[in-house]
């Protein structure tokens, strides 16, 4: 390991201050006179998404192939500490293939709210189950020598105005439900970054909130880490210095680099406090760049294997009402909607990846029952914003027909995304009109749920 002191002191104030800030969307800034490596961070929580072309933080722009985890929702729902580890260690393993110093993940933000269209991102409305699962999905991804990003700190529960919201909460709504998750991944597993939300807490941005950033999460926690601004969250770059942001991401607009440099010109910034930031700067630096020396192969088969037993392991069986289920691999049944060929496993936004593989419940059934053809219908349309009564009529001829139905719902894109809460709890009106008309027409009806959010089930 470089001797970070050491190095700090031939640094000069302009070159200090340039490493609190990235170089572009996904690289931190390096000094190459002095050895620095520029590396790369990107997005997660439950798949690398590693951009190699157009850039963004909102999911437009495709990603290099990687495996698709199940979201945070279903992860937490396996209550299985060790089988989240297994996913850790298979998201670090993929980013030491493609060269990625810090994946951005997991989110600990606490469930206030079944309608925040991010819901499927984060863990639970359970405190202490946020901080279990979140302390390790990042045990397992750093002992690969790979960071994370603990994320969205603090009390971000919301989509709506997330920029400017200002999150007014006491002290023990505080720290019994909003930071407790943290807390217990903080201490349990002192992940390489904390990264700070747009919102404001108490009046004050999170960014630079010196309370937040260094008396709870540096002084009472001992967090070794840095803290990392939310992509665009820091507002005055100097404050967010001394509340304790190391890093703003996704690099400096308005000239912050700058400020920094004039502040403690000014006398108005001590440079200590710049040196520090850089000095848990430099640890991660080179600590990921040990790791991203070595080449590294991971197995896609094998990740996609275990992909598969996390999302068995995390359905959740709401009703079984006459022991419907399981199903006789010789019953004679009817397969409806069109999540059933084309599965709905994501949300919308920077999580937004793109998998190596993506396995369906039609051709699943296939391989089990060594059927050719089983009688299928799509039952709404993509948008399913409206009942398509000849896509009806089509399911309904085909349930008449069959011994059991089986129907594929849930939510779609629209509904669960970033950047967007839902204003109500409801399916979208083509799924349920095609669930009631069949729950009225056959009494064996089985309803397979894809959603990361709560939803009103009035069939």
């Amino acid at each position: 390991m470089k001797d970070i002191k050491n190095l700090i002191s031939q640094m000069t104030l302009e070159e200090k201050a340039s490493l609190c800030s990235g170089l572009n969307f996904w690289y931190l800034k390096g000094i190459e006179r002095l050895g620095v490596p520029s590396i790369m961070v990107t997005d997660g929580p439950h798949g690398l998404r590693k951009q190699a072309g157009a850039a963004d933080h909102v999911g437009l722009n495709e990603s290099v192939p990687a495996t698709c985890f199940p979201t945070a929702s279903a992860l937490a729902a396996t209550w299985n500490r060790d089988l989240i580890r297994e996913v850790g260690v298979a998201l670090g393993e993929e980013c030491r293939q493609e060269k990625v110093g810090v994946i951005l993940g997991p989110g600990a933000n606490i469930k206030r709210s079944p309608l925040c269209g991010r819901n499927f991102e984060y863990f639970s409305e359970d405190p202490y189950l946020t901080g279990e699962i979140a302390k390790s999905h990042i045990n397992g991804v750093q002992s690969q020598g790979i960071g994370t990003s603990l994320k969205h700190y603090a009390v971000n529960n919301q989509e709506f105005r997330r920029m400017t919201i200002d999150a007014i909460v006491d002290e023990r709504a505080l720290r019994e439900i909003y930071l407790t998750g943290y807390e217990i991944a903080v201490k349990g597993a002192q992940p390489w970054t904390v990264m700070c939300s747009y919102n404001k807490v108490n009046g004050t941005y999170a960014c630079e909130n010196p309370y937040l950033m260094t008396e709870m999460l540096k002084k009472e926690w001992g967090h070794e880490g840095l803290v990392v601004t939310d992509w665009g969250a820091m507002n005055e770059r100097v404050e967010g210095l001394k509340a304790g942001v190391e890093l703003e991401m996704p690099g400096a607009p308005n000239g912050n680099d700058a400020k920094i440099v004039a502040a403690v010109k000014a006398g108005q910034l001590d440079e200590s406090v710049l040196d520090r930031a850089v000095e848990r700067l430099l640890a991660l630096i080179f600590k990921a760049d040990e790791t991203l020396k070595q080449d590294f192969t991971y197995d896609p088969q094998a990740h996609h294997a275990l992909a598969r037993r996390v999302a068995g392991e995390g359905a959740v069986l709401l009703k079984n009402e006459g022991n419907l289920l399981p199903l006789e691999k010789t019953a004679s049944f009817a397969l409806i909607g069109r999540f059933a060929k084309n599965p709905r496993y994501q949300g919308a936004g920077s999580s937004l990846m793109n998998p190596t593989r993506l396995d369906n419940l039609h051709d699943e059934i296939l391989k089990l029952t060594g059927l050719d053809q089983i009688p299928y219908a799509p039952g709404y349309t993509e948008k399913a914003d409206q009942p398509d009564e000849a896509l009806i009529q089509e399911a309904l001829g085909l349930a008449r027909q069959a011994d059991t139905v089986v129907i594929c719902a849930g939510l779609t894109d629209i509904y669960e995304t970033e950047g967007l809460d839902r204003t109500h709890m409801k399916m979208p009106p083509g799924h349920d009109a095609l669930i009631q008309r069949i729950a009225a027409a056959h009494k064996k009806v089985v309803v397979v749920l894809s959603n990361g959010s709560p939803v009103e089930m009035p069939w």
